[in-house]
């Protein structure tokens, strides 16, 4: 079939010659049969998978060497595309050779990237990288058929772009470390989102559990509530001669809370900050009694001296409490 009879000119010279020549003349269609495999004291395994967004599906053979759990032989059919076609070529010469526990880690990326021509031109238009996919998922389905687990075992990570298999926990990190605000900037750190797209929002071709939209907006949140409780945390912290009034007297009160004011409370009395007021030497902090602390003897020695004392150990050396 000619090129011109598949697709328009321009949209074609976004395959690379591997793919378009592996659409016509793939090397390893076909079927491996049980017959065959058990004559050569093999095992045969038959992955099937199909995919959600396009309506392909592959069926993957491998034929294993159980001594040794190396890939013998391998085959595919293909429903779908020419890129589906390609991809599924590429994905079972890639297998063969390797035992079941390298072939696993075989991922889309592995296989888009063999089906360049040059490693810097992206082999399939944007649209079809989930081709790609649907050949890692087929082999994650294989190797969990032969080994007796989930296919979803093999996957150590949440997934958010398949096309790029980037992570959630990357996708996290990255926007963190690098301050990223925009979905364009996760694109170019990542390449999250730069395929086919439906990672991005929700509308795409592919229903997804996370968006990118959704996982910049919540991380951004969280960066934006952490700064503020640092902030808080650092205030605290302060020196209290460094502080405002306005946190100095805060300070105060909150230690007097804590410290001093049950006590007064239960002698029938209370008090409030009136002001502070601070010079080179010392910290002045003005006072009122209230209730039947007002009028006291004790409020000018006893009681005053352990309020000083507390905000002197508490707070600052430099403070002395002056009732008015």
């Amino acid at each position: 079939m000619a090129k011109s009879d598949m697709l328009g000119e321009s949209l074609w010279d976004a395959y690379s010659n591997k793919v378009t020549t592996l659409m016509n003349n793939p090397n390893h269609q076909g079927e491996i049969f049980e017959a065959d495999a058990q004559a050569n004291g093999n095992k045969l395994i038959v992955a099937d998978f199909g995919a959600e967004s396009c309506g392909d599906a592959v069926r993957l053979y491998w034929e294993v060497d159980p001594s040794n759990d190396t890939i013998v032989n391998s085959k595919f059919k293909s429903f779908g595309c020419g890129t589906a076609i390609a991809s599924s070529d590429i994905m079972t010469e890639l297998c063969i050779g390797k035992t079941v526990q390298e072939a696993v880690k075989i991922t889309n990326i592995d296989v888009e990237m063999a089906l360049r021509d040059d490693p810097d031109t992206p082999a399939v238009p944007p649209q079809k990288m989930h081709c790609s996919v649907m050949a890692y998922d087929v082999i994650k389905k294989a190797a969990g058929l032969y080994m007796g687990v989930d296919a979803e075992s093999f996957e150590e990570e949440i997934i958010v772009c398949e096309c790029a298999r980037v992570s959630l926990k990357t996708l996290q990190e990255v926007i963190r470390l690098n301050d990223l605000t925009t979905i364009e900037q996760i694109t170019d750190y990542t390449k999250a989102g730069g395929f086919c797209k439906s990672c991005i929002k929700p509308g795409g071709h592919e229903a997804r559990e996370y968006y990118l939209v959704d996982i910049l907006r919540d991380t951004r949140k969280e960066m934006d509530e952490e700064k503020m409780k640092a902030a808080a945390d650092a205030g605290a912290q302060a020196s209290f001669e460094d502080m405002t009034l306005v946190q100095q007297i805060k300070a105060i009160d909150a230690e007097i809370d804590e410290s001093i004011r049950q006590f007064l409370v239960m002698d029938g009395g209370d008090m409030e900050v009136i002001d502070v007021k601070t010079s080179e030497e010392y910290i002045d902090v003005y006072i009122r009694y209230l209730g039947a602390c007002n009028g006291c003897a004790s409020s000018s020695t006893g009681t005053l001296y352990a309020i000083e004392s507390t905000l002197k150990e508490k707070l600052s050396k430099k403070i002395r409490v002056l009732p008015i």
